[in-house]
């Protein structure tokens, strides 16, 4: 297949649709988390089920109607041949990550499960050199016999054969030219291919894999030689077109030779460059081993180890050359044994022990290559990772061993981590390098958060918080208060809120604890957060977490009242309810004019629960000067409220209204609400409109007596019927005519009562 990778190629796609644009940024951070999580916490910790949660619920059936095509590019992804208008961090690193293991295209199924996904999390976390020795990706990935997602790797032979420009063949010629020392020499297409070959880490890797395998059962001298070659050819030939490039060329030289066997990276800065020595100040090798990252270092240990089975001398002396400093081989170490872990090679029994003799050799093994020969040698070094079985001699009884063993695993060690870490920050005095402790603890923050630690996080925070707060010294204060502005300016509420659907209450009681325990100054982000969120769940548990700022929390509605998301503005409505109370009715006044009839719906119920007189006139005033729609709407919502906190309203409606008029419609629906109610609260208000009417419009008099009449026969109670009589005994005759059919319609219903409830009495 042909693989894109040119920001050029991406910009001239068409846009992707938003809601694929919105779904590929959600799957590509919870996919970051839950590599995280897989690789660094055992399988039952809560917080793989947390974010192994998070991509089972964005690629199952409700949230993905049709299998997501995703094309591979270095540096971006696409869905259908269509990239995001906005660059996104998340998916960059998955593009990255994807492209490391040379997957060009990927098909997501909807309805892959946890463990599905977990093994395949696992295989894409180790390192991509283990798995292309294992066969390649796709290779891995139908062993597994993995369904939910469908893999097309990457082949670079194939590529170069389909381009149109004799690529094939110039790499012919440069593998020729480096086996038989002659010069490059290549017209204008062929230089550009060479240039990117030198620009791309991992074809010159291929490349160098390929010179390898033609030099044959060639002499070490012979096959370094011919790398050393080709890396010559390849920086006269950047120096010579583009010399602007030739840094990122070293850098992916650097990569490139991190790939290597520990034997040919010996063989290369033992090899004496070319040319004259004055005339090259660093030598090749140097310039290019200078450029090594310090993960490109990890993975090169890492891989010679999985491909030996153990640390042979010859690792030792490349590592100790290319790390001179004795702290910085302990962190590069820890960083290939995390490497090495992901592979098969750390899956194997007794791996932690075979680790620390693998350690030992890597720091301080010596040289015996003028001395023994390579099978020899590497069978010698073999014979350190033998360990002895301990079992056979002991007398330690299995619960004491068991605990031993648990005292040095990964969750175990994580925790020793932690206790380190804030053992560290409570006990140092020195108040600058206090300080400068603050960015990797907001980086370990970021890290806990992201994988959904929340009791680990919440320990590194009450940490800052005390201090920020706390006597200590100005300096110190500081300190922790740019340390909590930095994580709450990152990524904590995009972190935190990945997780908020899918956690318990438990957890949720403790990320709402460490969220109010920060201040005031989290108040904005988590309004911005609950603005934007459109998930119920979450948006539910971000609008408890406000609530919990109290009066702080209560300056955000203005923000969340304007939202283009009704949702939102019901939210809103809802916290001036919580905090508000008469405070919040001239906000209120703006949203009963809302366009959304569920925004309008819930600002009336919000004024009958404050209940006051001013609340009352505010829904009068939006009665009189509100359009036709907006009044209807109003009332609508009026006669979904179906308790008595209705009735106060209703009554002040009667009393404040007149029945006549551009209203008349209005009080006629507040008539018969109050009678659907049945609130014996609200007969006293329609006694008196019973009463009210004119004799010249008689018409609208009787439309009116007759609907106060019947709210009366639906509230049904005795004093409700009591009106009723004692309109038609002695009332005009309007009234009665109005009155009498209903309590003729009722009289049986009334009298059966009456009846059954006298024979209830006897039976007693």
């Amino acid at each position: 297949m042909r693989q894109e990778s040119t920001t050029a190629e991406t910009s001239v796609l068409a846009p992707l649709a938003p809601a694929d644009a919105a779904w590929l940024a959600d799957f590509a951070r919870a996919y970051k988390a839950a590599e995280r999580a897989v690789v660094l916490y055992p399988p039952a910790h809560p917080a793989i089920a947390a974010t192994l949660g998070r991509i089972v619920q964005i690629t199952s059936a409700a949230n993905l109607s049709r299998p997501m095509r995703i094309t591979v590019l270095p540096g971006t992804l696409l869905i259908d041949d269509r990239a995001a208008l906005r660059p996104d961090a998340g998916v960059a690193d998955l593009a990255a990550r994807l492209h490391g293991h040379l997957i060009g295209e990927l098909t997501i199924h909807a309805g892959g499960a946890a463990e599905a996904w977990r093994t395949f999390l696992l295989l894409l976390a180790r390192s991509p050199e283990s798995v292309r020795e294992e066969g390649g990706i796709a290779r891995a990935w139908t062993t597994v016999a993995g369904r939910h997602v469908e893999l097309r790797e990457i082949d670079y032979a194939e590529v170069l054969r389909e381009r149109e420009d004799g690529a094939a063949a110039i790499w012919e010629q440069v593998i020729a030219n480096c086996l038989q020392g002659t010069a490059f020499s290549f017209d204008e297409a062929g230089l550009q291919e060479v240039i990117g070959l030198a620009l791309d880490s991992d074809r010159l890797a291929a490349q160098i894999g390929a010179l390898q395998s033609r030099t044959g059962p060639a002499t070490m001298a012979a096959r370094t030689a011919a790398i050393m070659h080709l890396l010559r050819g390849l920086v006269a030939a950047v120096s010579k077109a583009a010399p602007h490039q030739l840094e990122p060329a070293l850098r992916s030289m650097a990569g490139a030779i991190g790939s290597l066997p520990a034997e040919l990276v010996l063989g290369l800065m033992s090899e004496q460059d070319g040319g004259n020595p004055a005339e090259q100040a660093p030598p090749l090798m140097v310039a290019i081993t200078a450029r090594l990252t310090d993960r490109t270092i990890a993975r090169f240990v890492a891989g010679d180890v999985a491909r030996e089975g153990t640390a042979t001398d010859r690792l030792a002396v490349a590592f100790q050359t290319l790390v001179r400093d004795g702290e910085e081989r302990q962190r590069l170490l820890t960083m290939a044994r995390d490497d090495l872990a992901r592979s098969p090679f750390g899956s194997t029994e007794g791996f932690d022990a075979a680790w620390d003799t693998i350690a030992r050799t890597l720091l301080t093994s010596y040289s015996d290559k003028g001395f023994v020969s390579e099978e020899y040698g590497r069978e010698l070094s073999g014979v350190r990772t033998q360990a002895i079985a301990v079992e056979q001699v002991s007398d330690d009884p299995p619960e004491r061993v068991a605990a031993w063993v648990g005292s040095v695993a990964t969750t175990a060690l994580r925790t020793l981590d932690l206790t380190l870490l804030v053992d560290i920050l409570r006990i140092e005095r020195d108040d600058d390098r206090w300080g400068e402790m603050m960015v990797p603890v907001v980086s370990l923050l970021d890290d806990l958060l992201l994988v959904g630690d929340f009791e680990a996080a919440a320990t590194l925070i009450d940490v800052l918080v005390r201090e920020a707060g706390g006597g200590a010294s100005t300096a110190r204060r500081q300190h922790a208060t740019t340390a909590i502005d930095l994580l709450i300016s990152g990524s904590m509420m995009r972190h935190v809120t990945t997780h908020l659907a899918t956690i318990d209450e438990q957890q949720f009681e403790r990320v709402k604890a460490t969220c109010v325990s920060l201040g005031e100054v989290l108040v904005r982000p988590l309004a911005e957060t609950l603005a934007a969120e459109e998930r119920p769940r979450t948006r539910e548990r971000l609008t408890t977490i406000l609530l919990a700022f109290g009066a702080a929390g209560q300056r955000t509605v203005e923000r969340l009242k304007s939202s283009p998301n009704a949702a939102v503005r019901r939210t809103a409505i809802y916290l001036m309810r919580e905090f508000g109370g008469h405070e919040a009715l001239p906000d209120l006044s703006e949203l009963l004019n809302d366009n959304e009839p569920g925004v309008q719906r819930e600002a009336v119920r919000a004024i009958l629960i404050i209940g006051s007189d001013a609340a009352y006139r505010i829904l009068e005033r939006a009665l009189t000067t509100g359009s036709v729609q907006s009044r209807e709407a109003i009332m609508q919502s009026l006669s979904l409220v179906r308790d008595e906190r209705v009735t106060p309203l209703l009554a002040y409606i009667l009393h404040h209204i007149h029945y006549r008029g551009p209203l008349a419609s209005v009080y006629l629906r507040a008539i018969d609400s109050l009678g659907s109610v049945r609130d014996p609260e609200g007969i006293a208000p329609l006694r008196e409109a019973l009463y009210k009417g004119t004799w010249w419009a008689p018409r609208q008099t009787a439309t009116l007596r007759t609907a106060v009449a019947t709210a009366l026969a639906k509230i049904g109670t005795d004093e409700a019927f009591h009106v009723l009589e004692e309109a038609a005994a002695s009332g005009p005759r309007g009234i009665r005519n109005a009155v009498k059919p209903l309590i003729e319609r009722a009289r049986p219903r009334r009298l059966a009562s009456a009846s059954s409830a006298s024979s209830l009495s006897k039976d007693r």
